[in-house]
């Protein structure tokens, strides 16, 4: 009977061993899991005041921008034109990645922008590995920042709609008017079409530039035939858009926009040597037919296309937004409409982002 009562203590004292291990590493995996919403960090917070909190009043106008290190100067060149034309309570989401975080705020707090509210959120590139390949042609496309907007629901915020800019725009109207566009239901985003200003169509066909999903999709691929998307359907600029985030979430937009990021990855069935790059692609497959339109002249575009094709001085006064998407910034130069975005550059501290002017060539 001892010996019996031996085994008995040894077989309980190893079940409480095994059930003790599995129970470790139960909680191991789950806490080493890697999660979306770890590729976020909030390290910023309001100036001249405490952290701002997660949950804002219905009457905050959200604005989301990134702000990369060697483009920090056109990040804050719009957030101040946005700041000078309204009386709106404006909250900037400022998206970085972690070497630029410091730069970002020593921007802010030393200059004429120290008054806004901001907060700035780390943005970590590893979420897009196996998504994005390596591609010369235009690099700049590939950069992180650039996929920021597939990912707002994972922002540390709880709006129910969020404006999305790209940085090289400048805002002449009021952000507040853009903020209350009304979404049509079931539309998870308002984007402007590519198609929907005549003022712009002479230009625009003067550069070749593409205004149809045949410019940004290879429709030699038959993944692009089966969507059933006509190739000349008119496309949109993911640039600047207002954003419904229960929709998004409801309808996993932030799912199907990775779907197609890994299919391209797999087999390349679009490519930054199109006219968007890899970024713009897979919002017009997901959002096809399924958004609603802004007025236009809240996304007059195609400023940096050409360093030679301009639109009139009249229409540009009339415009809300004005967009430089393309390779001639307006900080660089040669570029068009230089005056309309200098007004707002605000001069960089660090003295690390300077503007690029033919007298300080040689």
């Amino acid at each position: 009977m001892g010996l019996l009562r031996k085994i008995n203590r040894v077989l309980l004292v190893l079940l409480v061993l095994m059930v003790f291990l599995l129970l470790h590493s139960t909680l191991l995996r789950a806490s080493t899991r890697p999660k979306h919403s770890d590729h976020w960090k909030s390290v910023g917070s309001a100036a001249r005041g405490p952290a701002v909190k997660v949950s804002e009043p219905d009457n905050v106008v959200p604005v989301i921008i990134c702000a990369s290190e060697e483009r920090m100067g056109a990040t804050m060149a719009t957030i101040n034109s946005i700041k000078s034309n309204t009386r709106a309570s404006v909250l900037f989401y400022i998206v970085t990645l972690r070497d630029a975080v410091k730069l970002t705020r020593q921007y802010i707090e030393r200059t004429k922008l120290k008054g806004i509210k901001y907060r700035i959120l780390e943005f970590n590139p590893m979420v897009l590995r196996g998504k994005v390949k390596p591609d010369s042609s235009r690099p700049d496309l590939l950069h992180p920042l650039n996929f920021v907007r597939f990912y707002l629901p994972l922002l540390d915020i709880s709006h129910k709609r969020v404006i999305y800019l790209d940085d090289d725009v400048i805002v002449q109207g009021d952000i507040k008017d853009l903020f209350n566009v009304k979404l049509k239901p079931g539309h998870a985003a308002a984007f402007a079409t590519d198609c929907d200003l005549p003022s712009t169509h002479e230009m625009v066909r003067s550069i070749g530039m593409q205004t149809t999903y045949m410019g940004f999709l290879d429709y030699r691929k038959e993944e692009i035939r089966n969507l059933g998307i006509h190739p000349r359907d008119c496309s949109f600029n993911p640039g600047v858009f207002v954003a419904d985030m229960s929709e998004w979430k409801k309808q996993k937009i932030t799912k199907q926009l990775e779907k197609w990021m890994e299919e391209n990855f797999r087999q390349n069935i679009y490519s930054s040597a199109m006219a968007g790059g890899v970024a713009t692609p897979p919002m017009l497959i997901v959002f096809h037919d399924k958004f609603t339109t802004l007025d236009p002249l809240w996304h007059v575009r195609h400023l940096g296309w050409s360093p030679d094709a301009r639109y009139s001085e009249s229409f540009l006064q009339g415009a809300h937004l004005l967009h430089w998407n393309g390779p001639f910034k307006p900080w660089n130069y040669p570029a068009v409409h230089l005056d309309l975005w200098e007004k707002w550059f605000v001069p960089d501290p660090s003295r690390k982002f300077s503007l690029v002017r033919p007298e300080s060539d040689g």
